[in-house]
């Protein structure tokens, strides 16, 4: 696949918005609304395909299926490999598994991939999925995806779910470290892609460590206003790992406009700015410049 040589950016981490998406949040819309102070409204795949085509920009579709502990089924795959279809310049789909599936998840992850020829599996939540990624008993869905060359998106750090609330909705934040769980895959199949979603504060350090040394793991910057990122985030970003680092919105948590504009006030080095923004991605998934 192409892409037109005055593409400004990928953003590799949105979440759709549509009814279907929202309504699979369940309880966790409301919460999620209370604890970061910002409602949900419905939009349409075709709302936020021209949104980001406006800005000669792409953008990662992520979903996600947590009814082994939630008891809620994720939006339907299918939903997000029709939007890849249909807005085949702007989309890059993700499909949403539960770990938990065992076979029936890799059947999914093989059916995605067969019918809409999606980028990659994610993104995984090990604290609201409440799964460890290396525990052998997962081994088999990151194979599929390594045979298949697909992404695999992991969130790291801090998780929105159950914030806020008592026991913090029974998620444990020890999942979500970096380093050894996702780690530790990472070393298991050096030939699987890797996204380590977020700077994985407050284990920050752990992820960057991670990035710089294997070079299968990148780090998006998403879920974070850029002018709150972490000093040390910033300064190996623009530095010793600028060749994994991934511009990503965590849409609609933040939108592309202000995280951009926080961005640029960091002073970043031209060659890691467009690295960020759009050719490590365009590396990650294969994409070439058109004419």
């Amino acid at each position: 696949m192409t892409v037109p040589r005055d593409l400004v950016a990928v953003d590799v981490h949105t979440h759709p918005q549509t009814e279907e998406f929202l309504a699979a949040m369940g309880p966790r819309r409301t919460q999620m609304a209370r604890h970061f102070g910002q409602q949900r409204p419905v939009v349409s795949f075709a709302e936020q395909a021209d949104q980001y085509r406006s800005r000669r920009m792409m953008a990662v579709i992520v979903n996600s299926d947590s009814e082994t502990t939630s008891g809620i089924r994720g939006a339907p795959n299918d939903l997000l490999g029709k939007a890849q279809a249909e807005h085949p310049d702007v989309f890059l789909a993700f499909a949403g598994i539960d770990p938990w599936k065992g076979a029936a998840a890799v059947a999914e992850i093989r059916r995605c991939h067969a019918e809409y020829g999606i980028a990659g599996v994610g993104e995984l939540n090990p604290s609201r999925q409440r799964f460890l990624p290396n525990d052998r008993r997962f081994f088999p869905i990151w194979e599929t995806c390594a045979e298949l060359g697909l992404v695999v998106m992991f969130h790291g750090g801090f998780p929105g779910a159950g914030a806020g609330t008592p026991g913090g909705g029974g998620h444990r934040l020890e999942n979500a470290r970096p380093i050894p769980y996702v780690d530790d895959v990472a070393a298991e199949f050096p030939e699987l892609r890797i996204i380590s979603a977020h700077p994985a504060w407050p284990w920050h350090l752990d992820n960057i460590a991670m990035v710089w040394h294997k070079s299968n793991v990148y780090l998006d910057l998403s879920g974070w206003g850029p002018k709150y990122l972490p000093p040390e985030v910033v300064r190996y970003a623009d530095s010793v790992i600028s060749d994994r680092v991934l511009f990503g919105t965590d849409w609609p948590v933040l939108t592309a406009d202000r995280w951009l504009a926080e961005f640029d006030e960091l002073g970043w080095k031209d060659t890691s700015r467009r690295k960020i923004l759009r050719d490590n991605a365009l590396r990650l998934f294969g994409l070439a410049e058109g004419e």
